[in-house]
């Protein structure tokens, strides 16, 4: 059941496709941008713990959030900021979760980087090292029991995540069970400061596909017309009984594993390759190259970007952290079990 897949069919019309993409480099741009601030932010002592950017695979992440439609269920992970906001996350999410704010989804009660919405389809990341895939299994398997169709669930993991024990029991049971689950592997090279040579023993990642009976894609995530249209086919064959499709694409990390890592180990040969060149930048050559777009509009998309960040920003700055002598700490989905509720 292996599909390599390299260039696959287009997603639609010419017209049609130039709008996706359109739409696809606007949110990369946003969670770009976003990022920087983040990361600025941390370096100004605004954010407390790590902060980890996604530049480099925005392209991956956000055909991946394209992709889904509402009532999908989307586990992101700590460098899918593109995604996120393709899929409907809130700036103010974004924010509110990383500065700490009690307005924010998970109410400052979590770590920075585990936001989600379960009820509306996004899953708060549990861990990187591919513990998500179980539990968007879990999530698949409960809606098939309720009988349930037409939804497909994804996540997102890297090429460190594929040697741990969760991505084998997860994997293994979406196949035995033909769930409509899309495993994304974004295979920066590195699991952590780990490299490929000393992390498995296969030539391609997306050799492990045939091993459980799975169809497996491969990319290269650089290029954003091929994540687009990679992500759209594996997503379509899920949805329409294909089970689990396990797609790997190939990038570099254009930054540290998080802001407290100065990426000293990544190869300068890896680096001055295909797999360092910035998918943004790629993307944005595209459109100035077919005249999707030109330097005014691309200048105003910055500004008007960066100016919704801004807001955001300050927003949050304004807002109260938990107080602990007053906050409530049940879980937000037990809240009625709680002896405080009663008292009410």
């Amino acid at each position: 059941m292996l599909q390599t897949t390299e260039v696959p069919s287009p997603l639609a019309e010419p017209s049609a496709f130039r709008q996706t993409f359109f739409a696809a480099y606007r949110w990369m741009l946003l969670a770009r941008l976003l990022e920087e601030k983040i990361a600025s932010l941390y370096r100004g002592g605004k954010i407390i713990g790590g902060v980890f950017l996604g530049r480099g695979q925005e392209a991956l992440s956000v055909a991946v959030g394209m992709a889904l439609q509402k009532g999908d269920i989307f586990a992101p992970l700590i460098r899918d900021q593109a995604g996120r906001l393709a899929f409907g996350e809130s700036l103010l999410d974004c924010t509110r979760t990383y500065m700490g704010s009690r307005l924010g989804p998970m109410r400052g009660r979590d770590g920075n980087v585990h936001r989600g919405r379960p009820r509306e389809g996004m899953f708060a990341m549990i861990s990187h090292l591919g513990a998500m895939i179980p539990a968007v299994v879990g999530a698949l398997l409960a809606r098939r029991f309720r009988g349930v169709t037409g939804t497909v669930g994804a996540t997102c993991l890297g090429d460190g995540a594929t040697s741990t024990g969760a991505f084998h029991e997860g994997l293994n049971m979406a196949a035995v069970e033909k769930l409509p689950l899309i495993v994304v592997v974004a295979n920066n090279q590195y699991a952590y400061s780990t490299p490929n040579a000393r992390q498995f023993a296969c030539e391609d990642l997306v050799d492990k596909a045939v091993g459980y009976g799975v169809t497996g894609h491969r990319l290269d995530a650089t290029d954003l017309e091929t994540c687009l249209r990679v992500l759209n086919k594996a997503v379509a064959n899920a949805r329409d009984g294909g089970g689990p499709q396990l797609v790997v694409a190939s990038l570099l990390r254009l930054a540290g594993h998080g802001e407290h890592d100065d990426a000293h180990y990544i190869d300068d040969r890896l680096r001055e390759s295909r797999l360092g060149l910035d998918c943004l930048k790629v993307a944005e050559q595209r459109l100035l190259a077919e005249g999707w777009a030109d330097e005014s509009a691309l200048h105003g998309l910055e500004n008007n970007a960066q100016r919704q960040i801004d807001e955001a920003v300050a927003t949050t700055l304004r807002e109260p952290a938990p107080d602990p002598n007053v906050e409530d700490w049940c879980a937000l989905a037990t809240r009625h079990l709680s002896e405080s509720s009663h008292a009410e």
